[in-house]
């Protein structure tokens, strides 16, 4: 896939997180237990990865796996946090402002990533567009807070 198309389906990804956290919520609600709903979550994706895994005939490696660093395996532990802190902020917060300091967050996350060079291929330097670029995003979080 070129860079367009990319870009495309990493949009529409960011464009479900409020659906996702919205029938999370729901479900939450209904079961009467957000770390239920939360799993439950999880246990649906995993099926689902499953199936996908199975008709497309992925291959994979138990060797580079058992080499992967101990921290590696901290990623499922942030997907479960975040799933479950999202659907507690859905309720509370509402999703204008629950995904304004989620969008905050992966920014500023982000960018020191790049900047330092952490996890990420190709480090890229914070600069000015950088700056102004999250602050932006700080000001719509505040916008969406107080209006």
């Amino acid at each position: 896939m070129d860079k367009l198309s990319w870009a495309t389906v990493a949009f529409m990804a960011g464009a479900f997180l409020p659906l996702q956290a919205g029938l999370n919520a729901k479900l939450g609600k209904a079961g009467g237990s957000v770390i239920h709903a939360s799993m439950i979550s999880f246990v649906v994706g995993s099926m689902a990865l499953l199936l996908y895994i199975l008709i497309t005939k992925q291959t994979f490696s138990w060797t580079g796996l058992k080499a992967a660093p101990v921290q590696a395996w901290v990623g499922g532990l942030l997907g479960a946090f975040y799933v479950t802190v999202i659907i507690l902020s859905f309720q509370r917060l509402g999703p204008g402002l629950t995904f304004g300091l989620v969008v905050a967050g992966q920014m500023i996350v982000s960018v020191l990533l790049e900047h330092f060079g952490i996890l990420v291929s190709q480090p890229n330097p914070i600069n000015l567009f950088r700056l102004i670029g999250i602050s932006l995003v700080i000001v719509g979080v505040i916008l969406i807070r107080n209006f």
